[in-house]
């Protein structure tokens, strides 16, 4: 008697399941456009760091002088 195959199924990621959840609620014109905004909104976010990060040091610049 031999012993029945085994199969080796990916236990899907958050992330991946997030999106399967995501497909079936949107359309894909939907889909791209949020991936969009997400894209911007931490774009921004990294902009807004980089802003802080150049006026603390024109601050410390500035008090040395």
């Amino acid at each position: 008697m031999q012993a029945a195959p085994v199969r080796a199924t990916a236990i899907p990621s958050f992330t991946d399941a997030l999106r399967a959840v995501e497909s079936l609620l949107m359309s894909g014109g939907q889909r791209t456009a949020r991936r969009n905004a997400w894209t911007s909104v931490l774009e921004d976010r990294r902009r807004a760091k980089d802003r802080v990060e150049a006026q603390r040091f024109l601050e410390q610049a500035a008090d040395r002088s």
